[in-house]
């Protein structure tokens, strides 16, 4: 991991160089952040780093740290230092990585900005009134944060490891007949971390719960009848995210076979995430498959051409195939065109389509199709069309099942992509 973290900077180094050199700057400040609170509380909200600082560091940033790059110069960590008797210590990280830094610590009022040179940009939160105003900067480096570098895809080859044995054990969780919060707990403890420390909230959702896309509760109350879980979970390693997402079913029905037809499916998708490809016709693609599962479980009798030309697969899977992943778990850059901020918005058929560019060697994308029974998206589709051609009386039957995700994360590749959550077994 040393040779890679050296590497990965030394990347980090061109990419930055290059930037203040494209905007005639002398420096560049990353800052992690600062601590918010709850209205009127001195309880604060979970901390997540400013993605551009986080990058840098093989740990965990915490708030008030500050990462300075200077051309031709050695990185500086500037280590936030806290006279409190209320929380824990806050030392420096030991290990070979300092020898790529050069480390400040400073207290919160300490003026060690006050050395910088004139034209110093400043990304993150909190900027200070010395620094200039440097448009397009943040689009510049977004953009070439979608390739990620060996040391990140090897972060996120662990974080996959960790949610994949959550997912195990949320899946036993599930089959002993435990409630959302219990099936969460096993999630979290086999993972081994809090709920704060999730890169994301986990969703848990047993039956119809599992048609709600972004469902927020646990509810505390064991069923007598879980046919479904939907777990939509992941961990993080010093920031970098796995975002995994399983379906298991208790019963060996027809709803299960659209499980398992429904993973066919995607695992294909995986296998088609390589340079070159157009993620905009991997989302078409998607929307052909589901249209062949609706027709092929008899749950709309029109062809596929003429489901695609009424838009009945949106109805049935709203959302985007997926998304960057990395830092942030719906990373940065997925509409851009190019470093200078073009955007290549979604269109009409796919607004809710997170990435739009052309796939590279190395991004690292997450492949989810689904299929959900939700009411309000049904109901519209009667109330708005005449000639649907799906069975009602099937989609009812299938309404207490919720619905289906499956979603892994895959590294693009020039030949076989590599899908870091299947290679941990996970199925």
């Amino acid at each position: 991991m040393t040779t890679l973290y050296q590497q990965h900077v030394d990347v980090l180094i061109h990419r930055y160089e290059d930037a203040m050199a494209h905007f005639g700057l002398d420096a560049i400040v990353l800052a992690s952040g600062e601590k918010s609170y709850y209205f009127q509380d001195d309880h604060t909200h979970p901390f997540h780093a400013y993605s551009g600082a986080q990058q840098w560091l093989p740990f965990t940033l915490g708030a008030e740290t500050y990462v300075v790059l200077q051309t031709g110069k050695q990185p500086t960590l500037v280590w936030p230092v806290r006279d409190d008797f209320w929380h824990a210590p806050n030392p420096v990280p030991g290990g070979d990585w300092q020898k790529n830094w050069s480390i400040i610590p400073a207290k919160k009022n300490d003026a060690w900005f006050s050395n910088l040179p004139k034209h110093t940009a400043w990304l993150g939160p909190q900027p200070i009134t010395a620094a200039v105003v440097c448009d397009g900067l943040k689009a510049y480096v977004d953009f070439a944060k979608a390739v990620k570098t060996d040391f990140e895809i090897q972060a996120m080859r662990r974080a996959s490891e960790r949610a994949v044995a959550g997912h195990v054990a949320a899946k036993d969780a599930f089959l002993a007949g435990m409630s959302e919060l219990e099936i969460h707990l096993a999630f979290l403890k086999a993972s081994q971390q809090t709920a704060a420390q999730e890169p994301y909230p986990g969703i848990v959702g047993l039956n119809e719960h599992a048609a709600v896309l972004h469902y927020e509760h646990k509810s505390i109350e064991q069923m007598e009848n879980s046919r479904t879980l939907l777990i939509d979970a992941g961990a993080s390693e010093h920031g970098y995210a796995s975002d995994i997402t399983r379906t298991f079913v208790r019963h060996d029905d027809d709803f299960s076979a659209l499980v398992n037809d429904l993973d066919t499916m995607e695992q294909k998708l995986c296998r088609s995430v390589m340079s070159g490809v157009s993620f905009r016709d991997l989302h078409q693609d998607t929307l052909v498959g589901i249209a062949t599962l609706l027709h092929d479980h008899k749950i709309c009798a029109l062809s596929v051409e003429e489901q695609l030309t009424k838009r009945i697969p949106q109805v049935f899977f709203p959302h985007g195939l997926g998304h960057l992943l990395g830092l942030q778990v719906h990373d940065v850059g997925g509409h851009q065109t190019d470093s200078a901020g073009t955007l290549s918005k979604p269109d009409e058929s796919a607004p809710f389509l997170r990435l739009t560019r052309t796939l590279e060697k190395n991004m690292v994308v997450t492949i989810e199709p689904g299929l959900y029974f939700i009411p309000m998206l049904i109901e519209k589709m009667q109330a708005e069309m005449v000639n649907h051609g799906c069975d009602m009386a099937r989609i009812q039957h299938f309404m207490p099942y919720g619905g289906i995700r499956i979603e892994d994360n895959v590294v693009v590749k020039d030949d076989l992509p590599e899908n870091l959550t299947r290679e941990t077994g996970l199925i």
